[in-house]
């Protein structure tokens, strides 16, 4: 039995040979398979082998992986051979003749992993050759800059002898990623939901072609995309999303197929070409964060190390393979980012908040606030708005619920959709204010815009940091006090996370109904809890009193979430409906997650307004509630059931 692990981001692995049939795996010296790090339990796991089948049990205090299920200290769980074990920061693997083969993932990060050595390597020996700092000014022409840095790569690699015969197989491996990529990047420039102007202009694709162009490897270069466009059937895929994913899971065992018609010399030339536009990125541009802000389907870049860059696609946080050269380059593109957008971070100032032209939101931490080096982490601006049908589509939420809250907006109440962090808060409010007739008056106030309404009559304002002599700072509560004379008919708050709460919550009671914001909880219960503390900050408030203010001036919550694989899915419309004898609110469910589907459906519990909604001709109450349930408990916020309102109930 050989028993193969490595740690994370180490494509190096090593390996255990036993004829035992109980293995032992932990940090101890006394195990079997000695997994040195201070998150390994010194006993984590036992492994006993019976014939082609192994069974573990976590002896450990944390948890670990078997395939995609969680094992819990104490439980025990069988598996087969070949399937991978995560003990974090490690993967282990059991076999009993010969090194698991790596997945597509690991054999990327391991040739990425190759590429960026090689780039480092040549990022060295280019700063003792040239004055890069020189070349980035604008001393020269922009073509004889890049010439002459295009020039001295290709020396450097001779120099190095990167295409050497012995680097035959590697070589062959980067041409397929190398491909893969230039596939990749042809259609996100193709697409037509292309990044905005503004963030377009800040990543420019000047550099993508080689100005050591040969014409005639171009032409062969395209030919074989073409070819490997023809063979993953991209033309039968409508949406640029899919084409992409297509790719990224295809190209891999597509690329034997093509190898055949890569020679030598083209494959040089690819490679070259890879190398160029990825140090051109890092002395012109943003690294490797460079692809990563074109593509419109990552929605988040969080960059945790130089050589640990994560990005977030469809809900799920993913390792991009992509690494900066060095902590030190890391550090000089956040500069180059953050001063683009006119800021400035150094030691006296390591941490700062930025938006990019196109509304992308920056944080980046440098040391010594990030002892582990400097992170970055970039929230896109989408470039495509989405629209109710698209939420619909992609099971966000149902039509009956949509047509509910449609009618609930143009009837004037005041809506609170609340939600964690990356749960697509701001996504559902754009949503919902696409439903605001185009007559009114509406108001917006974000810390940092991100609405973007379909309607002619909209105010925009935007909070505003002090300047560095600690002064000119306006809030978003001084905002609001002064949407308040603005003559508004509906005002929209990106959010509450202070004491703007108290003011949220007065204009709603006096006569701005309609008005729409978004508050961080984990459930339309939890809200109260929330308000409670934000209103506080403002004033020394009466508990009850506060409940009073919120359940007058709050119709509806709509809580969204993340649920399993990431998607984000509405949970809960609930409606504040009256404060009972505790001086409570009651929360009751109109709508909730349930069922084996975990489809949003109605619970039966008809909210107060309802017959005004439905005598104004704005919702169907048959079709709303086809699909009939028990009526949902109220709560009052603090987890008890507080009693149905007399006249207030399922109709």
């Amino acid at each position: 039995m050989k028993i193969w692990f490595n740690k994370l981001h180490d494509s190096r692995r090593s390996v255990v040979e036993t004829t035992a049939a109980e293995i032992t795996l932990g940090r101890d010296a006394t195990c079997d398979v000695v997994l040195a790090s201070p998150l390994v339990s010194r006993r984590h796991a036992v492994v006993r082998i019976s014939g082609e089948r192994l069974e573990l049990e976590n002896t450990g205090l944390n948890s670990l992986l078997v395939g995609a299920a969680e094992i819990f200290g104490g439980q025990r769980i069988s598996f087969g051979l070949g399937e991978r074990l995560r003990i974090w920061p490690f993967t282990i693997t059991f076999e009993k003749e010969q090194a698991p083969t790596l997945s597509r993932t690991e054999l990327e990060a391991h040739i990425r992993a190759q590429l960026a050595d090689l780039e480092l390597e040549i990022h060295k020996l280019l700063l003792a050759r040239l004055d890069l700092v020189e070349i980035e000014s604008q001393r020269q022409t922009l073509r004889e800059r890049v010439l002459l840095l295009e020039n001295h790569i290709e020396d450097i690699c001779r120099e190095l002898g990167v295409f050497h015969e012995q680097n035959e197989v590697l070589l062959a491996e980067i041409a397929g990623v190398a491909l893969r990529d230039l596939l990749i990047h042809q259609l996100v420039m193709e697409a037509d939901w292309q990044a905005p102007p503004d963030l377009a202009m800040l990543t420019s694709n000047e550099f993508d072609v080689p100005a050591t162009l040969v014409p005639e490897r171009e032409t062969e270069l395209h030919a074989l995309v073409h070819h490997l466009r023809t063979k993953l059937d991209l033309a039968s895929e409508k949406d640029a999303d899919r084409r992409i994913e297509r790719v990224e899971k295809g190209a891999a065992e597509t690329f034997p197929l093509i190898r055949p018609h890569l020679h030598a010399e083209l494959r040089k030339y690819l490679i070259q070409r890879t190398l160029k536009k990825d140090l051109k990125d890092t002395v012109f541009g943003f690294g490797p964060l460079q692809d990563l802000l074109r593509a419109p389907n990552i929605n988040e870049i969080m960059v945790v190390a130089h050589d640990q860059i994560y990005f977030e696609r469809n809900g799920v946080i993913e390792l991009s393979g992509r690494r900066f050269l060095s902590a030190a380059v890391t550090e000089a593109i956040i500069e180059r980012i953050v001063a683009q957008v006119g800021r400035r971070i150094d030691k006296s100032q390591p941490l700062v908040d930025a938006r990019l032209p196109d509304g992308s939101r920056v944080n980046a931490i440098i040391p010594p606030l990030a002892v582990r080096g400097p992170c970055l982490t970039i929230r896109k601006f989408g470039a495509r708005q989405f629209t109710v049908e698209d939420l619909i589509e992609r099971d966000t939420l149902t039509r009956p619920a949509a047509e509910f809250l449609r009618a609930c907006v143009i009837d004037e109440r005041n809506i609170l959709v609340s939600g964690g962090t990356g749960s697509g808060k701001t996504t559902l409010l754009n949503v919902l204010s696409s439903f605001i007739p185009h007559k009114q008056r509406i108001v917006t106030i974000e810390d940092t815009t991100e609405l973007k309404l379909l309607q002619e009559h909209v105010v925009s304002l935007e909070s505003k940091l002090a300047n560095v002599e600690g002064t000119g700072a306006y809030t978003i509560r001084d905002l609001l006090k002064n949407a308040l004379r603005m003559r508004p008919d509906r005002i929209i708050v990106g959010e509450c996370r202070g004491p703007e709460a108290l003011d949220m919550l007065q204009a709603m009671n006096t006569g701005h109904d309609g008005s729409l914001t978004t508050v961080h909880a984990n459930s339309a219960a939890e809200v109260l809890q929330r308000l409670e503390v934000l209103v506080l900050m403002a004033a020394d408030l009466p508990v009850p009193a506060i409940h009073r203010q919120i359940d007058s001036a709050i119709d509806l919550v709509v809580h969204i979430s993340r649920v399993s694989g990431g998607k984000r899915a509405v949970t809960q419309i609930s409606e504040m409906s009256g404060v009972d004898e505790n001086g409570q609110v009651k929360i009751r469910d109109i709508f909730n997650l349930r069922g084996e589907s975990e489809e949003l459906q109605p619970t039966g519990y008809m909210p107060t307004f309802v017959d005004q909604l439905v005598a104004k001709n704005l919702l169907d109450a048959r079709f709303l509630y086809s699909k009939r349930a028990p009526e949902a408990p109220a709560t009052n916020g603090r987890g008890r059931s507080a009693p149905s309102p007399a006249g207030r109930g399922p109709a």
